[in-house]
């Protein structure tokens, strides 16, 4: 978890789609998990990034858990996505 938000709040590497695919897979498995950051952080990677209808409605149904669960950025997030 810690390596993925290191990975995309970096300004260079933060850019490249190959490391938000990587930060991406790191966060999976916490998210699955139930981790509100790593819920958060996934889907507004994928909201944000994911070409397809699917990944894109996948992230937003992880921002609205971790916007229930109280999660600030998720719900700013939210309020960008469902407008």
């Amino acid at each position: 978890m810690r390596v993925a938000e290191w990975l995309l709040d970096s300004p260079r590497l933060g850019e490249n789609p190959n490391v938000k695919h990587f930060a991406g897979h790191l966060l999976k498995q916490p998210a699955r998990e139930g981790v509100v950051a790593a819920q958060a952080r996934l889907g507004q990677l994928m909201c944000r990034e994911c070409g397809n209808a699917r990944d894109r409605r996948i992230g937003q149904d992880l921002l609205r858990q971790a916007a229930r669960a109280g999660d600030r950025r998720a719900q700013r997030e939210l309020g960008l996505v469902e407008d």
